[in-house]
């Protein structure tokens, strides 16, 4: 897996809130990230700095939080942004791609006309845990007719199997930083 060359700046500012929403659970609190003026452009640089020479066309970016990183992202690489939203959130015309959950499923969708055949797309969210959505959302890209450049987030959580599960589909992951369990 491949990280950010402010991976580790990043991962300290990053708040881990033990016992929360549940007890046994560490969340990573990307928040102090997005306070910190100097952080977050460093954040924001370490995308730029891996994909400026990848000829991206678009940003794709998960419902809600891969929406922070996507927009200054698709603004510094000179692409277009393409929200990657829950279901019912769009207005247009949509496809959509139901996934499934621990106890249930969910579904995201993409406006019909997001991408042309053939563009390429960097798929962005905030976290990868067990990869659900990030594959059902290149799945959607793929059959929208846009090709995946990469996965990225600005955490891997590695022992969740997300990381593992998306390369075994035939993604590259690259993540801003990595979190154990016990960190």
């Amino acid at each position: 897996m491949a990280t950010s060359i402010y991976g580790d700046y990043i991962k300290s500012v990053i708040r881990t809130v033990k016992d929360w929403p549940e007890p046994g659970v560490n969340f990573r609190d990307i928040t102090p990230v997005l306070q910190n003026s100097a952080a977050f452009r460093k954040l924001i640089d370490s995308f730029v700095h891996r994909y400026q020479e990848l000829d991206i066309d678009a940003i794709a970016a998960i419902d809600a939080r891969g929406f922070i990183i996507g927009a200054p992202l698709a603004y510094e690489l000179g692409c277009s942004f393409v929200p990657v939203r829950k279901k019912g959130k769009l207005p247009f015309r949509t496809i959509s791609e139901t996934y499934s959950l621990e106890y249930g499923e969910s579904t995201v969708e993409l406006h019909s006309d997001a991408f042309q055949k053939g563009d390429r797309i960097l798929l962005v969210d905030d976290l990868i845990a067990t990869g659900g959505t990030m594959l059902a959302a290149a799945r959607l890209i793929e059959r929208s007719g846009g090709i995946i450049v990469e996965t990225a987030a600005i955490i891997d959580l590695p022992e969740l199997g997300g990381g593992d599960m998306i390369r075994a589909e035939g993604y590259s992951v690259f993540a801003a930083c990595t979190f154990t369990e016990d960190e």
